[in-house]
């Protein structure tokens, strides 16, 4: 038998080994021992050189017969010995989780894997249950994969670090009042896979049975980046109509939360719960609300009341405005200021690289009455282009084309530097506007939130405002970067895609730059007759006291043209069965109305709201009643349908206990339903976003 023979016989499966084999192999190897210790072969040593080889020869002419079956013995041993030297080898101590908190299921008996190609993988055939168990260096690739490290020594098992590599820990302490990345665990418990090693002994021989038990366990991954900052808040709670018939909020137009929801989900995480505001989510989204025919009363209400798709015993009423959007010929002249992190933590495809992008197509949305400055901080701050017409596009793309990250970030200065020639620059009557391009990393010069916020204020109020785009992950400042943008009078958009920037920056560029209202507060006001709970879907960050409503030294949200804003409450009508705490018995039930129980109002709703240039507000009242309601989902619009399945995803993201009873599969119908036209893709993307995270769920 040839090397080659015994190499095809080597890639051949080997059978278990049966009690009658393992008998016969150990008789033919005994023999073969026997043989070769003979007499004859004995003499052979010690005999002259010639007399030997003449010794050798003749015995092999004579016993060639027999001696060919010394070969055939030891390959049968050999062969019958594979399954247990396998075991012997090639044992791990645990199978890493599946990725990404997934369950993957394992068809019965057998595993279809491949070996890590760095360590010479072979892609070998389906294997049987006892194969399946003791193959360890599939589990070690495995481990390999998921940034575990695993060692065999002398058939014992020593695992090290088998848990998710770093971008998907979190790895660094949160400042008070922010978290890093923890998201809500999934709502599915998952399977844990556990080899255990037992010794026993098969003929006289050491080996390794295996066995593997499965455990039930709720797991707590850390999906996110670590160093991502987000601001903490709980779940708006229900309130009782009777004692706190009034909620006050300021809107929100920014939409950084779903731009970053979407980036974890197409990257295979679950986000973190305080990464989810639901407002945010629900706001990405165009709505066909009417649109204001005057820039002094530049909203319209559109209010209606229907069934809530998660809970039979409530309703949603969603309120809609749509902001006033000036003609093409009345563009208003823009000072801009392009203010760049380009730190060395900016050193990444999706940052840096990604922002040159993002201002070179917003460049493209500006003509010759429109200026540019830019300016980069990096350990200090400098001004790379002092403010320049943005006719000059050569010159100006010249300036972002040689932009290069490196040094610490000192973002503070470079704040200052970019109002200092915002103020230069500025335009009476027209917009003012800093941009600031960022992953919200301030390490150097004023870092506290407090003092930038009070610097953006007091610029705030001269005229000047400000926007925040944020790039990447690991070491994205959220909290500090939504607080940078509600006290600069701007919006806060997260870029995690060439796509997302020319949204943004290009398909909305008039709602990003120009700003129609600010300081926009909307207050409900409950008919207790009609209404026994309410609770506010989202906006926990923007809540406001009910005297802050007509308090015009209270900072609000504030609108950019055309922008659409969408607010939805969860009511519990009288005689429904309630959501927070029973009533009080000694209450009076009067109400504050005298008529309440007559009138058709289920609440009255108000808006206040300041013209760019003006110090005071200005009120739109508008009541709530009975002919704005809808017996069923099929009734209403394809706009509300659709606002009402984001509000369940995102709380169902969240965790929490409102929308939980709503299935991924509930929601995607519910929002293909209300997609529409869907003309830009978005609400489709939507859906599969939606299936993904059910997907990781594990729903």
């Amino acid at each position: 038998m040839t090397d080659n023979d015994l190499r095809s016989l080597n890639q051949i499966p080997p059978p278990d080994p049966s009690d009658e084999a393992r008998r016969a192999a150990l008789a033919a190897a005994m023999e073969a021992y026997d043989r070769a210790h003979e007499p004859g072969a004995a003499g052979r040593q010690g005999m002259p050189l010639a007399a030997r080889l003449k010794s050798i020869f003749d015995s092999m002419r004579k016993d060639f017969g027999m001696d060919i079956r010394v070969p055939i013995a030891v390959a049968a041993v050999g062969l019958l010995l594979v399954p247990l030297t396998m075991q012997l080898n090639t044992t791990t101590s645990l199978t890493p989780p599946p990725p990404f908190g997934r369950t993957v299921p394992q068809a019965e008996g057998q595993i279809a894997a491949d070996e890590d190609s760095s360590a010479g993988a072979l892609n070998e055939p389906a294997l049987t249950e006892t194969d399946r168990l003791s193959d360890g260096r599939r589990e070690l690739g495995a481990a390999a994969a998921t940034g575990g490290e695993a060692t065999v020594t002398g058939g014992r098992e020593q695992t090290q670090n088998l848990e998710a590599p770093a971008k998907f820990r979190d790895d660094f302490p949160a400042p008070a009042g922010t978290t890093e990345a923890e998201p809500a665990p999934p709502p599915a418990a998952q399977l844990r896979s556990t080899v255990e090693m037992q010794s026993s002994e098969v003929g006289g021989a050491d080996t390794q049975k295996f066995a593997v038990t499965q455990e039930e366990r709720v797991p707590p991954p850390q999906y996110e980046r670590s160093g991502d900052k987000f601001t903490a808040f709980d779940d708006a709670q229900v309130f009782d109509v009777a004692s706190q018939p009034v909620s006050t909020f300021s809107i929100d137009v920014d939409t950084a939360s779903y731009a970053y929801v979407r980036r974890s989900l197409e990257e295979g995480r679950l986000p973190a719960a305080d990464a989810v505001r639901v407002e945010e989510m629900i706001n990405y989204f165009d709505y066909a609300y009417p649109e204001p025919d005057s820039a002094t009363v530049p909203f319209a209400p559109t209010i209606a009341v229907y069934p809530t798709p998660w809970n039979p015993d409530t309703e949603l009423m969603q309120i809609g405005i749509r902001g006033f959007s000036p003609a093409v010929d009345t563009d208003q002249p823009s000072n801009l200021v392009f203010l760049i992190d380009s730190s060395g933590s900016m050193d990444e495809p999706d940052k840096l690289p990604l922002v040159k992008r993002a201002f070179e197509m917003l460049l493209g949305e500006l003509d010759g009455n429109d200026t540019v400055s830019i300016v980069t901080y990096a350990g200090s701050a400098g001004t790379v282009l002092m403010p320049t017409p943005a006719s000059e596009k050569a010159k100006i793309l010249d300036a972002i084309e040689h932009l290069s990250p490196g040094g610490r970030t000192a973002g503070a200065a470079g704040i200052e530097e970019a109002y200092r020639l915002a103020e230069r620059a500025k335009v009476d009557g027209g917009v003012n506007r800093v941009i600031l391009a960022t992953d919200g990393d301030f390490n150097v010069g004023i870092s506290s939130p407090e003092a930038l916020e009070s610097f953006i204020t007091a610029r705030r109020d001269e005229g000047i405002f400000l926007s925040v785009l944020g790039f990447g992950t690991g070491n994205y400042n959220d909290a500090l970067m939504q607080a940078l943008a509600q006290n600069g009078n701007g919006v806060a958009a997260y870029i995690d895609s060439f796509a997302e920037a020319r949204k943004v920056l290009v398909e909305e560029a008039n709602s990003t730059l120009v700003t129609i209202a600010k300081d926009v507060k909307i207050q409900i006001e409950f008919n207790p007759a009609a209404v026994a709970e309410y609770r506010l879907v989202g906006y926990e960050t923007r809540a406001l006291n009910r005297e802050d409503f007509n308090n015009d030294r209270v900072d609000a949200g504030d609108v950019g043209a055309g922008h659409t804003v969408t607010a939805i409450y969860e009511i519990t009508p009288v005689g429904a069965p309630r959501q927070g705490a029973d009533p009080l018995r000694y209450e009076s039930g009067e109400t504050t109305i005298p008529d309440a129980a007559a009138s058709d109002e289920i609440a009255f709703f108000r808006l206040r709201y300041k013209l760019p240039d003006e110090a005071t507000s200005r009120l739109i009242e508008q009541p709530v009643t009975r002919a704005m309601e809808t017996d069923s989902m099929a009734a209403v619009s394809d706009d509300m349908r659709f606002a009402a399945a984001v509000a369940a995803f995102g709380q169902k993201l969240r965790g929490g206990r409102y929308a939980s009873r709503m299935s991924y599969d509930e929601i995607a119908s519910l929002a293909l339903s209300g997609r529409g036209a869907d003309r830009s893709g978005y609400r489709g993307e939507f859906v599969s976003l939606v299936d993904i995270a059910k997907t990781l769920a594990g729903e």
